[in-house]
């Protein structure tokens, strides 16, 4: 099976880390990915959140292009209703003049934060209502057509910087399918609706300039290990990360602490979000990924690697070595 990798950096601030140490962990992952020829590296924007790094994705691009050559690097996604279109042009023109042919732009609807950053992001709370507008004024600054008269994107004038829609529903799916975009499916932390999602999207799509036919790219979990057991080791750190994040209310647990907070039900609950996952040796993480990409009907799989440290950088390179067509 040929199917193209690319990486999801989720940009994570571990214990005792700083973000300039999360900043310093991204530049080595790109760099190991593009060595091991997977296609992009995205990022996704997110507040007000003490373990992720990337509440800047355009800046974190900017960075991490200087230390690479040929890999893409985008924003796995910029979050639009937090930002005006021409913001957002500005900002991946930019970067595109800055690394020309090599810039992503994902697009979501989502506030990447909670109720009160949303307030101190200054967004409306119906602001995503108007979401399929400010993804067609986004993409006719960056085609050279604006649709405000005497307005334009500099740079990001004539860019046509490649756009995709992400999402983790119908909403998503329908929407990247009427505009003719390539649609990312969240499915590394958000997976229900993956399939009645990427069907409706494929039924439904519309040819467009950008893209004559249905892309789809589908978000896994991914920890590739020389045994089994270190992979499955490496993974309970994620539930631990996962279940502190989301039921710890800012306190510091130890692992036996966070293990029973798994324990008491937390665990069900992280473990339905992280229901795709490839976990073990090459091989075992080569056949669950060409399962998975069947299941999903994917073009292309952007992968969270959940080890840490060097960990991490030897599972981006057995994932990619397992699946020795991932420069198709």
């Amino acid at each position: 099976m040929t199917i193209p990798l690319s990486i999801l950096d989720l940009a994570r601030i571990g214990p005792g880390e700083t973000a300039r140490d999360s900043i310093a962990a991204s530049v080595e992952l790109a760099r190991t990915a593009e060595e091991h020829g997977y296609r992009r590296v995205w990022y996704a924007e997110h507040h007000n959140m003490p373990s992720i790094a990337s509440s800047a994705p355009a800046v974190l691009i900017a960075h991490v292009g200087t230390f690479t050559r040929e890999i893409r690097l985008g924003a796995g996604g910029v979050m639009l209703p937090n930002h005006t279109p021409l913001t957002i042009a500005e900002q991946y023109g930019t970067l595109d003049a800055m690394y020309p042919g090599r810039i992503d732009l994902g697009l979501g609807r989502a506030p990447g934060s909670d109720q009160n950053t949303m307030r101190a992001l200054r967004r409306d709370a119906q602001s995503a209502e108007g979401f399929p507008n400010d993804v067609l004024e986004l993409q006719a600054y960056l085609a050279g057509r604006s649709r405000i008269p005497g307005v334009d994107a500099v740079p990001g004038k004539g860019s046509n910087v490649p756009l995709y829609i992400l999402g983790s529903s119908m909403f998503g799916a329908t929407l990247a399918a009427a505009l003719g975009l390539p649609y990312a499916f969240a499915s590394h932390f958000a997976p229900q609706a993956l399939e009645a999602a990427v069907a409706a999207y494929r039924r439904e799509f519309r040819p467009s300039e950008q893209l004559d036919r249905p892309y789809v790219i589908a978000g896994v979990n991914v920890v590739a290990a020389d045994t089994t057991a270190e992979a499955r080791e490496q993974f309970q750190g994620t539930r631990r990360a996962f279940a502190t994040g989301l039921f710890g209310r800012g306190q510091t647990f130890t692992d036996e602490q966070a293990d029973q907070l798994l324990a008491q039900g937390a665990g069900a609950h992280v473990d339905q979000m992280l229901q795709y996952a490839a976990l073990g040796t090459p091989a075992q993480v080569r056949d669950y990924l060409e399962a998975f990409a069947r299941q999903a009907g994917a073009d292309e799989l952007i992968v969270a690697h959940h080890a840490t440290g060097e960990a991490r950088l030897r599972s981006v390179a057995l994932t990619a070595e397992a699946l020795d067509s991932v420069r198709a």
